[in-house]
């Protein structure tokens, strides 16, 4: 029926009646919290462009999770700034790794929080980029006017890569990491993953892949806090172009064929059509990123006193729900479960 006998604001006119008809609704137990570990004791560095978001060492690490538990966020996640980087990702796959050595502890003294360990080698290469690096053969002329720290020539090998990820994902999950989730966006990772984990007898290790990762300027605060800027070039070659939403449902597709169990679109909000693309699409359980860029801008408008920031602090977190994520891994995992109660 047509107004008046239709008035959509009655179900709009006091809090209660709002919350009764709430289609969409936020609760602690779908956030997972990102968290940077690095080498020392005692270190807890704030990251210039992430207001509240630190590097630290594993002691200060665990006192973070056994927060992050207490206020009902199911898991964290873990970064790891390594102490010294090589051209193999030694760091990444060592079994006294700075992320081995936090998911002990915390398994010690958070035994009920979810670990996901990130699967990427950039943090732990000495160029910065996610997979083993090879130099194009040049020409002379090409050398001279191509200086070795600015390459301007080269390829991100791609099934080389894929042993080291194996590798460093057998050794998280051994190391007490509940669930595995591979961001490099290298082709046939999941699948090498799963079959490394398998023969490690670790066949009930689940797989959450970031499936569609997109080479996004979103990210740059990450950068400065996880120091995995590359040394040359970009990620173009690898992460996904921001147009294309049809090829984001072939690389989600792909991964769920070769065993994943969850997967991921990563940024959020700039890309909340894919979300739902993938909702509508895929039955897995879909996860979503709310980066670092996306979390500096609330942070910093808020601070200059344009922006309410805890309303919208939820209201984009409300977003990426609304889209179809029923897991967000979001830097504001810890105020957003305060304001839930």
């Amino acid at each position: 029926m047509a107004f008046p006998v239709t008035r959509l604001r009655r179900l709009r006119r006091t809090a209660e009646l709002r919350n009764l008809v709430c289609e969409t609704r936020l609760t602690p137990d779908a956030f997972v919290y990102p968290m940077f570990v690095c080498p020392g004791e005692g270190v807890r560095k704030a990251v210039g462009s992430m207001p509240g978001v630190f590097n630290l060492s594993v002691d200060e690490a665990v006192k973070e999770a056994r927060e992050v538990h207490s206020l009902g966020v199911p898991s964290v996640i873990l970064f790891g700034l390594p102490d010294k980087k090589d051209e193999v990702a030694t760091g990444a796959w060592a079994e006294d790794g700075i992320v081995q050595q936090a998911a002990r502890a915390m398994k010690r003294e958070v035994p009920g929080l979810l670990l996901m360990g990130d699967v990427c080698l950039c943090e732990y290469m000495s160029h910065g980029h996610c997979g083993i690096v090879k130099s194009a053969p040049q020409s002379l002329g090409a050398a001279v006017a191509a200086p070795p720290a600015v390459k301007t020539d080269y390829e991100i090998v791609n099934d080389a890569s894929l042993e080291l990820l194996a590798r460093t994902s057998v050794s998280l999950a051994n190391a007490g990491i509940d669930i595995i989730a591979p961001s490099d966006m290298m082709d046939g990772r999941v699948g090498a993953i799963r079959r490394a984990l398998d023969d490690a007898g670790l066949i009930n290790t689940p797989i959450l892949s970031y499936a569609a990762k997109f080479a996004s300027g979103y990210y740059g605060p990450f950068r400065e806090a996880a120091d995995s800027a590359p040394q040359f070039g970009d990620r173009r070659s690898y992460q996904m172009d921001g147009a294309n939403i049809h090829e984001a449902m072939r690389e989600i597709e792909a991964d769920i064929e070769e065993g994943a169990d969850m997967i991921m679109v990563k940024p959020a909000m700039p890309y909340l059509d894919v979300i739902a693309a993938a909702r509508e699409r895929f039955e897995l359980p879909l996860a979503a990123y709310q980066v670092s860029g996306e979390f500096a801008m609330i942070e910093a408008a808020a601070q200059n006193g344009w922006i309410e920031r805890d309303r919208v602090m939820m209201e984009s977190l409300l977003s990426i729900r609304r889209a179809g994520a029923s897991i967000i891994l979001t830097y504001y995992a810890k105020d957003a479960a305060k304001l839930l109660g």
